[in-house]
């Protein structure tokens, strides 16, 4: 899977940086390369997030797929 990333450089030092195709996943790190490995957690943790299962009725269907 490959992702596109905003990065930004912050006004107090160091970066931060958006995922736009996940809402609310962003992270910051004190140089870049603390910023990449923040960003691999932070899509992980997002991805990772549980949700809610609907109730199961014969009209749904409940399936995992690996991107």
């Amino acid at each position: 899977m490959k992702l596109k990333i905003v990065v930004h450089q912050a006004e107090e030092g160091g970066f931060w940086a958006e995922v736009p195709a996940i809402p609310g996943c962003a992270t910051q790190g004190e140089n870049f390369e603390e910023l990449l490995t923040n960003l691999y957690e932070a899509v992980e943790g997002c991805l990772s997030v549980e949700l809610e299962i609907p109730e199961n009725s014969k009209n749904t269907r409940i399936m995992e797929i690996a991107i």
